[in-house]
């Protein structure tokens, strides 16, 4: 069949097809079919130098990526059997048979061959990553779920749906490989990832053993383990999500806690408190400014020259990652009775300065890191745990500072933040 050559727009003269090849580098994506197996068709770039392409990925970068689905992998199936030498216990705990208390390995299973059909379909929509964070976080969920289940049937229900909703690593991990590594360089990142869903199963039943051994037959602690395990890769796959939760929940925080200080230790009354907001506000708009000189001094210039990345996006984040727990220490150790209310008022600015600054470079990072297509359902996602987050803390932050005094109950605030400084920084060099 012929090739339809179509003409060139006016003014611009026709393309040379000897220099297509070079223009364009293909890359091999992989897509879902319906039986929840995957397909691979062919996707071409427009510049081999592509920045957005994960085949120019940084060596670390492509690594991190490749860890996630193999870490996934072994995880969800080392679950499977960590529960079998806690068999006799399940039996005598919640009084059922054994070919009963075997349903918690086999429902597990069963979530595991079912989860892929329905997860793989959803990456093309939305992309892997917010399945990863989404599927993750429901795995813990409900392995938590099973630790605390009180019934046998809770328990079954939370297994089955650990199993399906988690099952990602499994679903799209070997299309994460594939999109990340060229052709003949990613043997290790497949290698480790075809070992994990063989290596959890076999491993599950000694790390079990142990465990009931370690903890006087408490089988609810094999399902501890698995959250422990999983843990570190929640906050690897949702680490931007939970730091701006975090800085928005510190908001709340601040607002509570500032009536209770102002008020206790220097007689403030309530307009008084609502004026020494005022600072936090200065601290919003330094940010907004900061953050449009950096886009302008770093990025603009990259747009122009075709070089532009979603991490330039974070200049602004890797300041405000600074200055949020500088503003959280100075809340929390200028406020003394006697003390100057203005130096305490102050610490709002720094505060409003790294709070605003990452939640402005980490929303629009998202816009572009998952474009049009998937922005609306990665920034859902996203505001989900910043409001939840920013609805609970304050219930606690009055007791916090009640039981343990102004200075170290805010400090435990400014301790919290300091794990989640890196974040940005790690992006944006890797």
């Amino acid at each position: 069949m012929g090739e339809v050559k179509s003409d060139p727009p006016l003014g611009l003269p026709e393309t040379d097809h000897t220099t297509q090849d070079v223009e364009k580098q293909t890359e091999t994506d992989t897509t879902s079919t319906e039986d929840g197996g995957q397909q691979q068709q062919q996707v071409a770039w427009d510049d081999p130098r592509e920045t957005r392409n994960p085949k120019n990925w940084s060596t670390a970068m492509k690594i991190l990526h490749s860890a996630i689905p193999c870490f996934l992998a072994f995880e969800i199936t080392f679950a499977t059997s960590i529960t079998v030498p806690a068999t006799t216990q399940i039996m005598q705990e919640f009084s059922v048979s054994r070919t009963l208390s075997v349903l918690t390995l086999s429902l597990y299973t069963l979530g595991i061959a079912v989860g892929p059909v329905f997860i793989a379909p959803f990456s093309e929509v939305f992309g892997r990553k917010p399945i990863y964070a989404a599927s993750c976080t429901l795995l813990l969920a409900f392995l938590g779920g099973s630790a605390a289940a009180t019934s046998f049937p809770a328990l079954l229900v939370c297994r089955f749906l650990a199993g399906t909703l988690g099952s990602a690593g499994i679903a799209v991990g070997a299309g994460t490989i594939a999109d990340v590594w060229e052709l003949g360089k990613g043997a290790g990142a497949s290698l480790l990832y075809i070992l994990g869903p063989f290596l959890g199963p076999t491993l599950g039943p000694l790390a079990g053993a142990y465990v009931l051994e370690d903890r006087g037959g408490d089988w609810r602690w094999t399902q501890y383990v698995l959250l422990l395990v999983g843990a570190p890769i929640w906050v690897i796959v949702s680490s931007l999500a939970l730091y701006t939760a975090f800085a928005y929940a510190m908001i709340f925080s601040y607002f509570a806690s500032s009536s209770y200080v102002l008020q206790r230790l220097y007689g403030f009354n309530l307009r008084e408190v609502g004026l020494s907001f005022i600072s936090v506000i200065i601290g919003y708009l330094l940010g907004a400014g900061l953050y449009g000189f950096l886009d302008a001094r770093f990025r603009i210039p990259a747009v122009r020259a075709g070089t532009s990345t979603p991490e330039q996006r974070l200049y602004a984040a890797l300041v405000g990652s600074v200055m949020l727990p500088v503003g959280l220490f100075w809340y929390a150790w200028e406020a003394r009775e006697g003390g100057n209310w203005a130096a305490l008022v102050a610490a709002g600015i720094p505060f409003g300065l790294g709070a605003f600054s990452l939640f402005l470079s980490v929303i629009t990072y998202m816009v572009d890191f998952y474009g049009p297509k998937s922005a609306a359902s990665a920034l859902a996602a996203n505001g989900i745990l910043r409001y939840m987050l920013g609805a609970v803390f304050p219930l606690f932050t009055i007791q916090m500072y009640e039981k343990l005094g102004v200075n170290w109950a805010g400090s435990v605030f400014a301790f919290l933040s300091l794990p989640l400084m890196p974040i940005p920084w790690l992006l944006f060099r890797i």
